[in-house]
């Protein structure tokens, strides 16, 4: 059984339907890539699996369990953490104590309490260390580089020990090394028996780190498969570039890997 199934998903605002009938799942223990156009509905995806947006019609599994009218926060309860294409880092806030506002939402007053030998701290850093941002711990949120923001954001959302983890455009701000860095974190995660579902236009890493991958494109699924299927499908290099050939493949990594806006209204 897939850890997360989107069953027939519609989403309309007013005569736009921004999010056209997807189905897709993803598996337990993997990393799983939900990539197309700008404007082809991934954020409204993402802000209907996670309850920020109620769909028009269709529904939402996790864990087999219907979870469409359930509220965020006890989404959160059963194991869904997220990061924001838009940073929502807490500017006036240390970048360690962005994550420990997490830690402390996550494991309630009661936690409050036992942490009196100072574990949260060392829990605290321990995140941070694992993203690769623990030097900036003790800087503030708004004064970091926007990849480190980025990575705070992941720390932060691990802080909470998520099942399924939402990761929308991780990679923007990212360096080379920064991003395979991360890539390798990916991985880690999804073998330690997370679970990753990932909007991302950095193809390389798309391509590197997931084992399979959704193209979105008007609202609708139109494929899905390995990163190898994927990359050589004629329905998505249509889609990306308006034509399809035997040559396109790499004009397609280079579409995807283009620095690109995602899309605002959808």
């Amino acid at each position: 059984m897939p850890l997360l199934r989107v069953d027939d998903v519609v989403v309309q605002f007013g005569g736009v339907t921004a999010v056209n009938h997807a189905n897709f799942q993803v598996e337990e223990g993997t990393v799983t890539g939900l990539i197309g156009p700008n404007g082809a509905g991934k954020t409204t995806c993402f802000n209907v699996i996670t309850g920020l947006q109620a769909p028009t019609a269709g529904r939402v599994f996790l864990d087999g369990k219907d979870i469409t009218r359930m509220p965020v926060h006890r989404r959160a309860r059963h194991g869904m953490g997220r990061t924001f294409q838009r940073l929502e880092a807490f500017g006036s806030l240390t970048v360690e104590d962005n994550v420990r506002v997490a830690l402390d939402v996550h494991n309630g007053f009661r936690g409050l309490l036992r942490d009196v030998d100072g574990s949260a701290d060392l829990e605290i850093a321990a995140l941070l260390d694992r993203v690769g941002i623990l030097e900036y711990a003790e800087e503030r949120a708004d004064s970091v580089p926007t990849g480190t923001a980025r990575l705070l954001e992941v720390a932060r959302a691990l802080a909470c020990d998520p099942r399924l983890l939402l990761l929308d455009e991780p990679s923007s701000g990212l360096d080379e090394a920064e991003t395979k860095a991360f890539g390798s974190l990916l991985l880690e995660l999804a073998a330690e028996g997370r679970t990753i579902l990932m909007v991302e236009h950095d193809m390389d890493l798309v391509l590197r780190v997931c084992h399979g991958i959704h193209v979105l494109d008007f609202g609708s699924i139109i494929a899905e498969g390995t990163p190898a299927e994927i990359r050589t499908n004629p329905v998505v290099q249509k889609a990306y570039l308006g034509y399809s050939d035997d040559s396109s493949a790499a004009d397609l990594d280079e579409t995807i890997a283009a620095p690109v806006s995602e899309e605002v209204a959808l």
